[in-house]
């Protein structure tokens, strides 16, 4: 009689336990359907190998009937741990909202069919003590011998429990990206966007550096994008940069993530033109390209009603005749801009036109950032802006801390005390926004009013009257007018070196 013949009724009731385990696998978790089908399979086999035992024992074949009937037991018990360690950790442990690595699972019905196969074997009467001597040698010469092997197993366990990669994560390795679909103990597979499979060995995962994408503290894998372009430098960095993050912030553009918001930065300014860079975080990795696809055209569309235009590789032959003939018609249109900037001041307002040319001449164009401070209190510098764009802030220093004064607007001119007089600044300017501004010095100043020596009263008259609306000092709003316009114009005289 075979071992296993003496629980007969104990197999049965194992089958019974298994196909339970099964139907109820079944039943919750259809994406196990099939690995539990094949597991009901090898119990149905089983149960076919019983029922032909007997014919086996009829036909006189009792030897092979009892191996038939030890093997069928065994795969028996097999399948019953397989699918009842299923059921606690795929169905149970989920419930109460605990989720170990499938690894875990694998080693614990593993460890369970060892221990109950040597306790099968101790009841059979088999001597472990003789087979675990024999066993180790032996695993110490496959272990030599499938190094690389074992180095693919351990490596899987240790991903799995650490839980560095797990399945669903969206992942970077060398050229490969995509989605990890599985982790199996010698390899782990990446689904790419291709609708390929990369098999990654363990081993290697462990050895190097890989990307997983999106933080693991957030609830959704966001991946945050970058996406380039070439911009012609025509409109302030700042301006270029708003522009580009309401292109997206303002449309509705699908898998783009509203928080974080997106941004804009000038990453360099090479080649002659701008290279700004959006940021924006996608919220499913998947379609990273048709939604960067979809970025880039709404931010063209953005770019062209803004006037704005991309940035060509281009290659220029000039002729020197061409090219005299560009730089004299460029400086023409510079030229008449800085006039028409001249005009609309009141300090040159006594100024003729040919007068007034003279100063454009030596106007020199002179930007700035929103935050820079322009000049500042206590400085001696001997020149004026003139603002054409943006707006800025004056600030005068006190005991008591910095005070702002006024903001200046477009037309408005600063500094030209500091030019006129050699006086040091009595404020200091900030930009409050981006500002165009042309800046005069004494140079350029000097030979206008060396020329025509009057119009140094005229000028003081705007000075003084400037003076008292700003009162930038108390002591300049409470000063005898008359007093005042003599002493600025007497310091004009004497820092130009005119006669009296």
């Amino acid at each position: 009689m075979s071992f296993s013949s003496l629980f007969r009724e104990e197999v049965v009731a194992a089958m019974a336990a298994a196909l339970a385990c099964g139907l109820l696998l079944i039943a919750v978790r259809p994406a196990d359907r099939k690995w539990t089908r094949t597991a009901l399979v090898f119990l149905a086999i089983s149960a076919l190998a019983f029922l032909a035992e007997n014919a086996i024992a009829s036909a006189g074949g009792r030897r092979a009937a009892a191996i038939v009937e030890d093997v069928a037991s065994v795969l028996v018990a097999i399948v019953l741990i397989r699918l009842a360690g299923a059921v606690v950790f795929r169905v149970l442990l989920p419930i109460v909202r605990v989720n170990p690595a499938r690894i875990i699972e694998d080693l614990a019905t593993t460890g369970l069919i060892l221990g109950g196969g040597l306790v099968w074997l101790r009841m059979a009467g088999v001597d472990l003590a003789s087979l675990v001597t024999t066993s180790a040698v032996i695993t110490a010469v496959v272990a030599f011998s499938m190094q690389e092997t074992l180095g693919n197993i351990l490596g899987g366990i240790v991903l799995q429990l650490d839980q560095s990669i797990r399945v669903g994560d969206w992942v970077k390795i060398d050229d490969a990206s995509g989605r990890v679909v599985e982790i199996r103990w010698r390899h782990t597979a990446i689904e790419t966007r291709n609708r390929e499979t990369v098999v990654v060995p363990n081993g290697w995962l462990m050895k190097n550096r890989f990307t997983v994408i999106g933080s693991r503290t957030d609830e959704r894998p966001l991946w945050r994008r970058w996406v380039w372009f070439d911009i012609e430098p025509t409109g302030a960095p700042l301006v270029v940069c708003d522009v580009l993050v309401k292109a997206i912030a303002d449309a509705e553009i699908a898998h783009v993530a509203r928080d974080p918001a997106p941004t804009a930065v000038l990453m360099s300014t090479s080649g002659g033109y701008g290279r700004y860079a959006l940021r924006y975080f996608l919220t499913d990795p998947n379609p990273d390209d048709p939604t960067d696809s979809a970025v880039r055209a709404h931010v063209l569309a953005a770019l062209k009603r803004h006037g704005m235009a991309l940035a060509v590789q281009r290659e220029e032959r000039l002729l020197i005749k061409d090219n005299e003939a560009h730089r004299a018609a460029e400086h023409e249109k510079d030229l008449a801009r800085r006039k028409a900037a001249l005009a609309k001041v009141d300090l040159f307002g006594s100024l003729s036109e040919d007068e007034r040319l003279e100063l454009a001449e030596h106007l020199v164009y002179a930007p700035f950032v929103k935050g820079d401070t322009v000049t500042r209190q206590g400085a001696v510098a001997h020149w004026l802006y003139l603002i054409v764009s943006g707006y800025g802030d004056v600030w005068v220093d006190t005991p008591a801390g910095r005070t702002h004064v006024s903001t200046l607007t477009p037309g408005n001119v600063f500094g030209e005390m500091g030019m006129m007089t050699g006086e040091p600044r009595r404020a200091t300017i900030t930009a409050h926004t981006d500002l165009e501004c042309y800046r005069l010095d004494k140079t350029g100043f000097e030979k206008v009013l060396r020329s025509r020596p009057d119009i140094a009263s005229e000028m003081t008259r705007v000075l003084v009257q400037r003076e008292g609306e700003l009162s930038w000092r108390r002591d300049a709003a409470e000063a005898n007018g008359r007093g005042r316009h003599d002493d600025i114009l007497a310091k004009i005289r004497g820092f130009f070196g005119l006669e009296g």
